[in-house]
């Protein structure tokens, strides 16, 4: 008897259909819709912008030889990334004398607020709009009946188009601040050995910063679809029905009128 009841058991305790009754509930027409299909692609973007930018990793680097024969060419890599504390990279400057070989250099600047800050909105946006399309697909029902879901949606993508827009120009300019601070020709001109005649320094590995500028277009590209969502997610609140009711109303009112004047 055990053995022909643990299958049944098993069976009924299986996750499976838990899942199939979550998959039939999902209204997927929805996501042919421009507030769900936005959604979609600012689910996306949020990837794209924060992934792009927290991953990013270069190098810069420069040549430093001396005129003395007996010491050859030195050649400086330095690594760097997100969050972008440059002050805190460390690369070691050759020195061109008998007393010592090497020294401690630092790069200059600290840009990781504006990076920080970019991919910390990121974030929040991949899961809001994460969020947003549950409820949007599952609980569809909730979201028209109860007025005030809409309010807080609308609310909220108001703020992260404003966020979204502060965040790109910042990180823009952040980026430009990084890219002169990394070029091998401020490397070459902070080090004090470059400025002698004891030294002959050249250009070395430039960073690449192709990943780093699609980060910033992400993020204006989130700040668009944002935007533009405003006006769907508009839609759905009890202030639009408002300025619909109080448009059709002088309308209504001046019809029965002429109406009255005409049987009269």
């Amino acid at each position: 008897m055990s053995s022909t009841e643990s299958p049944g058991r098993t069976s009924d305790k299986s996750p499976r259909p838990q899942v199939d009754r979550l998959l039939v509930g999902l209204r997927w027409r929805r996501l042919e819709e421009p507030l769900g299909f936005i959604k979609v692609l600012q689910w996306l973007f949020a990837i794209f912008a924060f992934g792009s930018c927290g991953s990013y990793s270069g190098e810069t680097g420069a040549m430093v030889r001396c005129n003395n024969e007996a010491k050859d060419v030195s050649s400086i890599i330095v690594l760097f990334g997100y969050p972008f504390r440059l002050h805190r990279v460390q690369y070691e400057m050759p020195l061109c004398d008998e007393d010592s070989t090497s020294k401690t250099m630092h790069l200059m600047g600290d840009f990781s607020a504006p990076a920080e800050f970019f991919v910390t909105l990121g974030i929040f946006s991949f899961f809001y709009t994460m969020a947003a399309l549950v409820l949007y697909l599952r609980f569809h029902n909730l979201y028209t009946e109860n007025k005030r879901f809409p309010l807080v949606d609308f609310c909220v993508t108001v703020s992260f188009t404003f966020f979204w827009l502060v965040a790109a120009a910042a990180w823009g300019k952040g980026l430009t601040d990084v890219k002169g601070a990394t070029r091998p020709s401020s490397l070459t001109a902070a080090m004090s050995v470059c400025h002698g005649e004891d030294a002959v320094c050249s250009a070395g590995a430039t960073p690449s910063m192709g990943l780093a500028n699609l980060s910033v277009l992400f993020g204006f590209i989130n700040f668009f679809l944002w935007a533009g969502n405003c006006w769907f997610v508009f839609k759905e609140t009890p202030w639009h029905g408002q300025g619909q009711d109080q448009g059709q109303g002088p309308s209504q009112e001046s019809a029965a009128e002429q109406g009255a004047v005409e049987k009269q």
